[in-house]
């Protein structure tokens, strides 16, 4: 082979492994996508618009530009590896306002959630820590470290290092606390009369692990790396006051921000947020006591899904347990996922149109609206059955822990869905409200 057929073929096995990344003829989809993710940024530096666009027409050159290949870091695929920014790098959310961000902002793609045990009774010294959290939060979303790096080699930097040079990424951090944290600060004065441990509910198996704990940081992110390095950074600065209990990751899935993301059961889920957000005075914030003021409650369910024994069910099957369509996610006998229907419709045959024991039919019954921001989980195998340890990390907010209890006790044992999930881990928390700059979180608990 003389070196121009040589050449000929490169190019030619080139363009045919472009093709098969789906560069060659589609890098103005990929630079439409981009462009798209980008608009619907919180904030964003407007130089990241051309990027996207930067990615086509690198794409294009790279057929014939023997240089456009030249990719330094072999942990990156694609030509625009080395130039072109993530959409979402520069997103921020502000950390001060009337309440904490991460509960009605649009949900991020990642989250890491951890919940830690007070090893301390000094209201003092978890006073400090909640006024440094509320410093060093307000630096992390906005893509900072928590403290500049000093000068002394021989001493361990003050920042593990893993987010330098990585952006903000629409970073938000919501901390609530739970009725033992009260207790055990000598607190229980201020405890409202509903906020308890959440009651034993039917077919739970929450295990020791996966439950309890005294404080809770949500770390929400577009970037897992983000949002796992937040909470590392709070908690290595706080090691004298807390201990971790237990924690979980988790992710979403969607194209773009008017999309209701799905569950690893291929179900939208979260389509009724829009209700609940529409009357979010009475669903949603709390208005007593005066130290929860512009808060919320949070419940924490750590939900195993069986996921082989769902694979083997029909897609009526499917429907039937959900009581929506998979596909839209509309209410059986609707076609679009927000058509509004009745609960009670029944049939001319006289059975209810939306089965009586499906999941949303049992929760919609109850007249009780949530705010669910849920996220997937994958762990692994599960070294007992050798399926994937996989399932739902349920988060929601309500201005009532009794919404919850309501739905979930309706549930109960009835719940078509229950043949195919297991709860697992839980916990309950108070969220505070949010805070201006010059206050602190939790500072109308600790001086009201």
């Amino acid at each position: 082979m003389n070196p121009e057929q040589q050449s000929n073929s490169m190019t030619l096995g080139r363009r045919h492994f472009l093709r098969n990344l789906g560069l060659v003829g589609g890098a103005v989809s990929i630079a439409g996508t981009g462009m798209a993710l980008s608009g619907c940024q919180p904030s964003s530096n407007t130089t990241n618009n051309t990027s996207a666009s930067n990615t086509a027409n690198a794409a294009n050159a790279e057929l014939g530009t023997k240089d456009s290949d030249k990719n330094a870091n072999p942990k990156h695929a694609g030509s625009d590896a080395n130039s072109s920014k993530h959409g979402f790098a520069d997103a921020k959310y502000e950390f001060y306002g009337e309440h904490q961000a991460g509960i009605t902002t649009p949900s991020q793609r990642q989250i890491y959630f951890l919940v830690m045990d007070l090893h301390t009774n000094d209201v003092e010294a978890v006073k400090q820590m909640f006024q440094d959290w509320t410093a060093f939060a307000a630096k992390l979303t906005q893509g900072n470290n928590i403290k500049d790096y000093g000068t002394n080699p021989y001493v361990p930097p003050t920042d593990t290092g893993e987010a330098d040079n990585l952006g903000a990424y629409g970073l938000t951090l919501t901390f609530g606390v739970s009725p033992s944290f009260l207790t055990k600060l000598g607190l229980s004065d201020k405890l409202p009369k509903e906020f308890k441990d959440l009651p034993a509910f039917p077919r739970d198996q929450i295990r020791g692990n996966l439950s309890g704990g005294d404080i809770c940081i949500q770390a929400c992110a577009e970037d897992a790396q983000v949002a796992f390095h937040a909470v590392r950074q709070l908690v290595r600065q706080a090691r004298s006051t807390i201990t971790m209990r237990w924690s979980q990751s988790g992710f979403v899935g969607y194209d773009t921000g008017n999309e209701t993301p799905r569950n690893l059961f291929g179900f939208k889920d979260g389509t009724a947020n829009q209700e609940t957000l529409k009357a979010a005075d009475k669903f949603l914030w709390a208005n007593e006591p005066n130290w929860l003021k512009g808060g919320t409650y949070l419940v924490a369910r750590v939900i195993q899904m069986h996921l082989e024994t769902w694979d083997r069910t029909s897609l009526k099957g499917q429907e039937e347990t959900f009581g929506r369509h998979r596909t839209t996610g509309a209410a059986i006998g609707k076609q679009a996922e927000f058509d509004s229907f009745d609960v009670n419709e029944k049939a001319t045959n006289g059975k209810a149109v939306i089965p009586e024991i499906s999941h949303m039919g049992l929760s919609k019954r109850t007249g009780n609206q949530i705010l669910r921001r849920s996220y997937s989980y994958s762990s692994g195998i599960d070294a007992k059955t050798g399926q994937f340890d996989a399932g739902l990390l349920f988060i929601s907010f309500q201005k009532s822990p009794e919404q919850f209890i309501t739905i979930q006790n309706a549930l109960g044992r009835v719940d078509k869905m229950n043949e195919y999930i297991t709860h697992i881990g839980s916990g309950l928390f108070a969220c505070f409200g949010g805070v201006k700059p010059g206050e602190y979180l939790g500072q109308a608990l600790f001086e009201g």
